[in-house]
């Protein structure tokens, strides 16, 4: 996982799995960066991702409420096939902006 940070919005980069191995670590991490006062806009950008399950799914709503909380937005970019179809079959979209 990378990121970088302009002004207001963090962009982090995940590749690789984003399953139940994963999650945890991932989404611990990923709170710890928006928890800046700066930030108000999380972008992330899935291109690298080369699989997802219900676990991923988890990790992104529980960002999309910490967002909500924080008076921010999120936004997924990138997305590749695979992760795509779990986002979508989940209704995802209706929360979180997918592109």
């Amino acid at each position: 996982m990378k990121h970088t940070v302009k002004g207001d919005t963090v962009t982090v980069y995940l590749d690789g799995e984003l399953d139940h191995h994963t999650a945890k670590g991932v989404r611990a991490e990923l709170e710890a960066l928006i928890e800046s006062p700066r930030v108000k806009r999380l972008v992330l950008d899935l291109s690298g991702l080369t699989f997802m399950d219900s676990s991923g799914i988890a990790v992104l709503l529980r960002l999309w409420q910490r967002m909500e909380e924080l008076a921010g937005t999120i936004q997924v970019t990138g997305l590749p096939d695979q992760p795509a179809r779990v986002l979508r079959a989940a209704g995802l979209q209706r929360l979180i902006p997918l592109t």
